[in-house]
């Protein structure tokens, strides 16, 4: 290959992150409603029937489908299917930030405004256990507490350890990562829902 065909396919290259292909592909939405005593943030409660997760606190979200022309569609669609609300409900739509989870996903964030009263919401019994909302103010005012979880590599057995320096003494990076939780009354917040939390609220505040 010539220097000037390397030249011209990084002139046209965007960049991505490495390895998107194989990336699962989620999106949510951190849905604010206005009360009489201001702006709340719509949660879910995922239902007990759930294979994944059963009776964890949620924002709406879900599988990119093909059937969604964007990674905002997916959150306005997975929305009014869990919710049980129209689309005419769902208004201002803004992208937030995106995360890479350490298990090969790719999770998009939105934030937008719910106009339905929360007992005219129609939640979805096959994912969605109850609906609540909590005060903005109180995520402004209050500190997550925070713990942290490690995660070590292990090779496989087969692993070509002598193919690296130090062999089977290799010395492997552990991973600390960081777990918030928010305790409201009886409900507890915690996981990706807490942690996406973290950064809006952080954002706001900045």
């Amino acid at each position: 290959m010539k220097p000037e065909e390397i030249l011209e396919k990084m002139r046209s290259h965007t960049p991505e992150v490495l390895g998107n292909q194989s990336f699962r592909n989620y999106s949510i939405l951190l849905p604010l409603l206005e009360k009489d005593d201001g702006l709340h943030l719509v949660f879910e409660v995922r239902s007990l029937n759930m294979r994944r997760q059963p009776g964890e606190i949620c924002f709406p979200g879900g599988k990119v489908d093909e059937e969604d022309d964007r990674e905002k569609d997916t959150a306005i669609r997975e929305a009014m299917e869990e919710l049980g609300v129209n689309e005419r409900h769902i208004t201002q739509v803004f992208p937030f930030d995106f995360m890479i989870s350490p298990f090969g996903m790719k999770i998009s964030t939105y934030v937008g405004f719910i106009h339905c009263a929360e007992e005219e919401m129609n939640p979805n019994p096959a994912e969605v256990e109850e609906v609540f909302t909590v005060p903005l103010s109180f995520f402004m005012e209050t500190k997550p507490e925070v713990h942290y979880v490690n995660v070590e590599m292990k090779p496989d057995e087969d692993f070509p350890f002598d193919l690296i320096p130090g062999g089977r003494r290799y010395e492997w990076t552990a991973r600390r990562f960081p777990e918030y939780f928010y305790q409201y009354g009886d409900k507890v917040i915690w996981g990706l829902t807490a942690s996406v939390l973290v950064h809006f609220i952080d954002m706001l505040q900045s």
